[in-house]
């Protein structure tokens, strides 16, 4: 019995000398001891977690080189390979995890929609559920900040820049004609439906060294790669019809959406004040084709087709019979991407869009036609070297070929235009500090061949988190845009127009609510002017044109504080001057109002299986120029009032029966006055009002989803 008992002692004994002890502190950056993280050597049950003072101690069995990882969440993983022997009173510091959801975001102007974004201040669904909206992707985004009202004009006025200075891209290349045509005081449209896309990025300045040929800010727009169901869509509105259809089979999908829209009934019921000859008509139609490959590579094909017509007689104080533009306007767009993955940890992105734009336009008895083709060709690199490092780098080229012609009546022909490259490479990289620490750095260099002219733009940006749910951000960037078609097809001895932009922002989120401040400057150079009243043939034209925009902007949203309702506040401020075009002195531009302000609310009422929706929005008075007075733009107009209302009614799970109104209280608002080309006998010019074609515009749709799963998504719709 005691030689039993002297065997088992002996061998503990081994056993106790046979084990190794592991043991250490595991702070984070800043000396503060981790609690719970957990700590083990790899491939083994051997292991243990830190107590409250960070500490952690076992013992192993196991010898030689040996493969220690600690994990805690919100950090990134630890890990150390050496001789277990080694491993004793280690003192660790985790590194803050910057793909963690609380990392600081760099978001210096720019708004975020979509699954991807960690912070989402506008959703694409809201670009159909906005009152005032009416469908269009550019009327919800007019409900942020930064964004000026030029409600008969339709397009984006950024930051004190004109609409012209906003430019739109589809997965990543560029879109030359993105708005339908129209007339003086009826808006434009956005070409393409809300529903092929699956997240928007909209940078009201201080945007990414990937982008150029923007003065003011990039609209991004990213169709879906994978839809999750297949459907069809139909819908029956006041103004016309639309039907769209959703196919998946194995490693593929079709999408398309078409839509026609004839005002001719509408008119009959709600005449406005313009004679029309040809009610105004459209027919729109999109698909979108994707591939997704074995080695999990993505191949999106989009193509577009619009036609736009009208006829139409506008009350003008100049001509006893009106003033009569007519316009027969197709529109080609065409984009192909194609995203995949190689070598160690690299990614390729590549595309292309070709864009035909043709446009017959009649005003009086005079013919202009123009036909533009433009293309873009895009291919780009991204690696992550580490989880605080990337790279991202690539080149471009855009092609540009515009061609107008000019008839007048009993006259001659003029033919012009003009061809146009640009090649362009950029590069920038993220680094990540730590996970409240965060900078963008990046250089774009461009050449133009018909300006004969190389640019570059260095832009940065770098944002600190402050808090559990706070940051700062603050950029600067140099942006270079070539002069309009409006000029260069009358002049090509330009340079570049330019412009700095500097911008601080401050932004906090908490779930279901967002608030965000941002003070911005821009300062324009090498702006074009020229001497006639619009740009001719005979003008003179030079780049010694200047300005400045300045202000502040703020947005809030807030969603479920209140039971069923969400709904968001914006409020800009702009400072603006400019000595451009054929000003005869620096002035605040016609298209730029000081206060602009939108509420947007919606609110689900169960008992009545209904979403009620209302939006508001107010300009303060924009300058125009008044013969009677002294001064070159002396004169403000009125502050501009517009109330929205909309009503969906769910019918059910696949139906919803939708109304909404704009400008529902009638507000008579004006943007501006044409004036007597001569003057009375008094020597005062007589004026005319410049109005909405009508107060209000009413719409109603009904909407149908078919489709295998009863469970339709309309709801969500809501």
């Amino acid at each position: 019995m005691k030689r039993i008992l002297f065997i088992l002692f002996t061998i503990c004994q081994f056993s106790l000398i046979a084990q190794t002890t592991i043991s250490g502190k595991v702070t984070d950056s800043k000396n503060n001891p981790i609690n719970g993280a957990n700590v083990y050597l790899d491939g083994t049950y051997d292991g243990t977690s830190t107590n409250d003072q960070g500490e952690f101690s076992f013992s192993t069995s196991e010898k030689g080189k040996q493969t220690l990882i600690i994990s805690f969440i919100s950090f990134e993983t630890y890990i150390k390979t050496a001789e277990v022997t080694s491993l004793k009173n280690l003192k660790i510091k985790l590194r803050d995890d910057v793909n963690s959801l609380d990392a600081v975001v760099i978001n210096a102007g720019t708004f975020e929609a979509g699954e991807k974004a960690k912070v989402t201040v506008l959703k694409p669904l809201d670009v159909v559920t906005t009152a005032s909206a009416l469908g269009d992707f550019v009327g919800a985004l007019q409900t942020l900040p930064g964004t000026t009202t030029v409600a008969e004009d339709g397009r984006l006025f950024v930051r004190g820049g004109e609409a012209e200075e906003t430019q739109i891209f589809i997965d990543g290349v560029r879109v030359f004609t993105p708005f339908t045509p129209s007339t003086n005081n009826i808006p434009s449209r956005g070409r393409y439906s809300p529903f092929l896309f699956k997240g928007i990025s909209f940078s009201t300045g201080g945007y990414s060294a990937e982008y150029g040929q923007a003065l003011s800010s990039v609209l991004l727009l990213n169709t879906i790669d994978k839809p999750v169901q297949e459907k069809t869509d139909l819908s029956f509105m006041t103004v016309g019809l639309g039907v769209g259809n959703t196919q998946i089979w194995n490693k593929n999908s079709f999408s398309i959406n078409t839509s026609y829209i004839n005002l001719a009934p509408y008119l009959e019921a709600f005449p406005d004040r313009n004679s029309w000859n040809k009610p105004f008509q459209t027919l729109n139609g999109e698909m979108v084709f994707r591939h997704e490959f074995k080695d999990e590579s993505l191949l999106k094909l989009y193509g577009a087709y619009s036609y736009t017509d009208f006829d139409v007689v506008q009350e003008d104080i100049n001509y006893e019979d009106g003033f009569r533009f007519a316009m027969q306007n197709r529109n080609l767009y065409f984009n192909a991407s194609y995203k995949n993955k190689f070598g160690n940890n690299w990614k390729y992105e590549t595309g292309i869009s070709f864009t035909n734009d043709n446009s017959d336009l009649k005003i009086f008895d005079d013919k202009i036609n123009s036909n533009q083709n433009s293309a873009h060709i895009k291919f780009k690199l991204k690696k992550r070297f580490s989880d605080r490092f990337k790279l991202n780098f690539g080149s471009e080229y855009f092609i540009s070929d515009f061609n107008e012609s000019y008839t007048p009546l009993n006259a001659n022909k003029f033919d012009y235009g003009f061809n146009n490259n640009i090649f362009a490479s950029f590069l920038e990289t993220d680094i990540y500090f730590s996970k409240n620490l965060a900078a963008k750095v990046g250089v774009r260099a461009e050449n133009t061949s018909l300006l004969d002219e190389f640019t570059l733009s260095p832009r940065a940006s770098i944002s600190y988190k402050s808090g559990k749910n706070s940051q700062f951000s603050f950029a600067y960037g140099q942006f270079y845009q070539n002069p309009k078609s409006d000029y260069l097809k009358f002049n090509t001895d330009f340079k570049s127009e330019n412009t700095s932009h500097l911008i601080a922002n401050y932004q906090t989120t908490k779930p279901g609510q967002i608030f965000r401040i941002e003070a911005y400057y821009k300062d324009y150079k090498d702006l074009v002017k020229f001497d006639d009243n619009l740009p001719t043939f005979n003008s003179t034209f030079n780049n010694n044109g200047s300005g400045y925009a300045k202000g502040v902007d703020v947005f809030w949203r807030q969603n479920g504080k209140i039971k069923n309702t969400d709904y968001w506040v914006s409020y800009s401020f702009l400072d603006t001057k400019r000595d451009y075009r054929n000003y005869t002195t620096s002035a605040t531009p016609n298209f730029a109002a000081k206060h602009n302000i939108s509420l947007v609310s919606k609110h689900w009422i169960e008992k009545w299986k209904s979403q009620v929706g209302f939006s508001y929005s107010f300009a303060s008075g924009r300058n125009y120029t008044n013969p009677n007075e002294p001064g070159f733009l002396n004169s403000k107009t009125k502050n501009y009032n517009s109330v929205s209302l909309n009503w969906a009614y769910l019918i059910d799970q696949q139906k919803i029966l939708y109304f909404s109104v704009n400008n529902a209280l009638g507000t008579k608002n004006v943007f501006g006055y044409n004036y007597k080309n001569t003057p009375d006998m008094n020597g005062n010019f007589d004026r005319q009002a410049i109005v909405p074609s009508t107060d209000s515009f009413f719409f109603v749709g009904f909407f149908w989803t078919l489709s295998d799963d009863k469970k339709s998504n309309q709801l969500d719709n809501l």
